[in-house]
């Protein structure tokens, strides 16, 4: 699906189309979502926010908080190609560190 909509005209003679507006359309967001687990060190997940997400020491311990406490957090939203690479890094180092931690792709 293409995010640009071209409105065509036609000049006065009838056989010429001409592109009067192109309108650019907002491309989705999504947000990538830790999940908690039992077995994923809470300095694992501090960690993974600030090396991979760039979060400060102080985003990131209150992202693990919400990821502790309420079962879920959310890490950052992007672009759903972004969010894709970024879930994707974040579980091949949680299996390459040995942990079950579960990071998803949602829409926003």
């Amino acid at each position: 699906m293409s995010i640009f909509t071209p409105i065509f005209s036609t000049e006065e003679d009838g056989d010429i189309a001409v592109a009067d507006k192109v309108r650019v359309k907002k491309p989705s967001k999504y947000h990538v979502v830790l999940h908690n687990d039992d077995y994923t060190t809470m300095e694992f997940v501090i960690w993974i926010l600030m090396h991979i997400f760039n979060r400060s020491q102080e985003e990131a311990m209150k992202i693990m908080l919400d990821v502790h406490n309420n079962g879920r957090g959310v890490c950052g939203t992007y672009s759903y190609e972004v969010a894709e690479t970024k879930m994707n890094k974040v579980l091949s180092e949680a299996k390459k560190e040995g942990h079950p931690l579960l990071c998803t792709v949602e829409p926003e």
